[in-house]
C-alpha cells in the first residue's frame, strides 16, 4: 500500500510542477514527537484549491491512527508511527474524490 500511495504522491507533485508552482508551493513529510508523522500539501495554484475534507479521525491504539484533513489551501495529516502509507493513501482517496491532478 506505501508503495503504490507514494508513488502515487511523487506523480501528483511531479504534474505539479511547472517551472513557478515548485518554487512557492509543495510537500512536506516530518515527524512527529509523540511519535508519529504529519503531512502537509500546498493546494493553492492546483486543480485542488479550495478542496475541503472534514477532520478524518481513525484512533486505534495509542500508536496506530491517522488524522486527516483539508481547509482548501493545505491538505494535511498527522499519523501514528505506522501509518505513512495509510496518510499517504487518504491524500491519494482526496485527490481522486475532489478533481484531476495538476495535468
Amino acid at each position: 500500500m506505501i508503495t503504490d500511495a507514494l508513488v502515487f504522491l511523487q506523480s501528483w507533485y511531479a504534474s505539479c510542477c511547472d517551472d513557478d508552482w515548485e518554487h512557492g508551493y509543495g510537500v512536506t513529510i516530518d515527524t512527529l514527537d509523540n511519535p508519529g508523522w504529519r503531512l502537509e500539501v500546498d493546494l493553492v495554484n492546483t486543480p485542488l484549491a479550495g478542496a475541503l475534507l472534514d477532520r478524518r479521525v481513525v484512533e486505534r491504539t495509542e500508536d496506530d491512527w491517522v488524522h486527516a484533513w483539508s481547509d482548501g489551501i493545505h491538505f494535511g495529516g498527522a499519523c501514528g508511527p505506522l501509518n505513512l502509507g495509510e496518510l499517504l493513501a487518504a491524500f491519494q482517496d482526496f485527490v481522486g474524490n475532489a478533481v484531476s491532478p495538476c495535468d
